[in-house]
C-alpha cells in the first residue's frame, strides 16, 4: 500500500470512529475543564503526545494547564483537574497519578477506549474514544498497527474539544494567538 492510500485509509477509520461517539460525549470533559482551578494534562507514549498538544491550546484560551513531569508544573491541590489520556487506563504510572490526585482533593478526567478501567473508576468525568487497540477488545479493527487509530482520534477529537471551549469562553483565534509563544 502507497502511503496516499494509506493516508486515506487512515483518515476514512478516524472518521468511522468518531461518527460512533455521541453528539454530547464532550460535556463531561467540557464541565470538567470549566470548573477546574487549573488543568494538569497527563499521559504516556503517543497518548501523552495528545495530552501535551491538549495543554498547549487549553493555555491559548488562557486556561492554567500544564503538562504533568514537566520541570515548571506546579503542584497540584483541591479544585484542580487531572486530564489523562490513556487507551487502556490501566497505565500504572498514570493510575498511580490519579490515585495521587485524588488524594490531594483534585478531579480526574480521562479520555479513554476503557471507561471501566483503573483510572475509569477513580475519574470523576470519562469519555471513551470507540477505537481498537491492543490494550482493549473493540468490535471493529484497524489497518493501523498498536493503538495509532485511538491516539490520532484523541488529537482530533480533542482538537474539537478546543473549538467547543472557544466557543463557550468566547475566545477567537486572535485572541488565543496572543498567547501564543513568541521567543522562537
Amino acid at each position: 500500500m502507497n502511503t496516499k492510500t494509506a493516508a486515506l485509509e487512515i483518515t476514512s477509520e478516524l472518521r468511522a470512529v468518531l461518527e460512533r461517539m455521541p453528539g454530547e460525549a464532550s460535556e463531561p470533559l467540557c464541565a470538567a475543564i470549566l470548573s477546574a482551578r487549573r488543568i494538569f494534562a497527563a499521559g504516556a507514549g503517543r497518548s501523552g503526545l495528545a495530552a501535551r498538544a491538549f495543554a498547549m491550546r487549553l493555555m491559548h484560551l488562557g486556561l492554567p494547564a500544564y503538562v504533568c513531569g514537566e520541570t515548571a508544573t506546579p503542584g497540584m491541590g483541591p479544585g484542580d483537574l487531572l486530564f489523562v489520556v490513556s487507551g487502556s487506563g490501566e497505565t500504572e504510572s498514570l493510575a498511580a497519578m490519579a490515585r495521587k490526585a485524588k488524594g490531594l482533593g483534585g478531579k480526574l478526567a480521562l479520555l479513554t477506549v476503557r471507561p471501566e478501567s483503573a483510572i475509569g473508576r477513580l475519574a470523576d468525568a470519562v469519555t471513551a474514544i470507540p477505537a481498537p487497540t491492543p490494550k482493549a477488545d473493540n468490535a471493529f479493527s484497524s489497518i493501523q498497527p498498536m493503538g495509532s487509530l485511538f491516539e490520532q482520534c484523541c488529537l482530533v477529537f480533542l482538537d474539537g474539544l478546543v473549538m467547543e471551549l472557544m466557543e463557550r469562553l468566547s475566545q477567537t483565534e486572535d485572541a488565543m494567538f496572543a498567547r501564543h509563544a513568541n521567543l522562537e
